[in-house]
């Protein structure tokens, strides 16, 4: 998928706002989906940061049906693309599409050439036995994860490009800004392939990455403080006001 493909597909010509519910419970899950939608977001993921997969997959099919045209992405924290997309498959034969998944860790090696990922070629391996056909969002040189050197961004995002359909990178930590020179390099090195940023994304910055990035996938940046669990409305629609300026101004 290229950048505009992407954009035709969210049908937003600046970065697409996909908010990220932490989630608890099928209440509070539905609660901010159901937010998330009113306010105008383009779609939402979910992510397990409370409990393990397992005890994820019932709340996931609950949103589902709860939601059954939404645009649903969903990370399984610390788990790769390896063991996630076989899940991903079942939950699709089953009747349950999950649109997108995203990987913290999309395996790259920045130290190995273009041609010898065998980590990140195993799992587009993975990903095509699966059957599952939603777009893969992976963490490259992405916080949390095995150290990479400014250096070496260029080299892991062209990279990335060749085993995923959105570049996702990311700040040091969870609410920390990226540094936007590292995101114009991702810019340059991934050349059509889209690009989401994962963190550190406020109202009040937006406007600063919007024309580097694809997508924002944000949290902390669009809840109150204090709020792990729970988007702001007002928050969420400011930033979804930044992106729709942008794209009026920018598409």
């Amino acid at each position: 998928m290229n950048k505009a493909d992407f954009h035709k597909h969210f049908k937003s010509p600046g970065p697409v706002v996909l908010p990220v519910i932490h989630v608890l419970d099928n209440d509070q899950a539905e609660r901010n989906v159901q937010l998330a939608l009113e306010c105008g977001a383009q779609g939402v993921f979910l992510i397990n940061h409370d409990f393990a997969v397992e005890q994820f997959l019932p709340i996931i099919r609950h949103v589902r049906r709860r939601f059954p045209t939404v645009w649903l992405g969903v990370n399984f924290l610390a788990v790769t693309g390896l063991h996630a997309f076989p899940v991903l498959g079942e939950l699709q034969a089953e009747g349950c599409p999950i649109e997108a998944y995203w990987a913290d860790d999309a395996r790259i090696d920045e130290h190995s050439d273009a041609e010898s990922q065998k980590e990140a070629q195993d799992i587009t391996k993975v990903r095509i036995e699966s059957g599952w056909n939603g777009l893969y969002f992976g963490g490259t040189a992405f916080k949390k994860q095995r150290e990479v050197m400014p250096e070496d961004y260029f080299k892991s995002a062209r990279i990335a490009a060749n085993h995923m359909d959105v570049v996702t990178t990311s700040g040091v930590a969870t609410g920390h800004s990226a540094e936007l020179g590292k995101i114009e390099t991702f810019q340059n090195a991934c050349d059509d392939t889209p690009i989401a940023l994962a963190s550190g994304i406020t109202p009040d910055n937006a406007e600063q990455y919007a024309p580097l990035t694809d997508a924002f996938l944000v949290a902390t940046g669009i809840s109150d403080a204090g709020q792990f669990h729970n988007l702001s409305q007002s928050r969420l629609r400011q930033l979804l006001e930044v992106t729709r300026r942008y794209g009026a101004h920018h598409g």
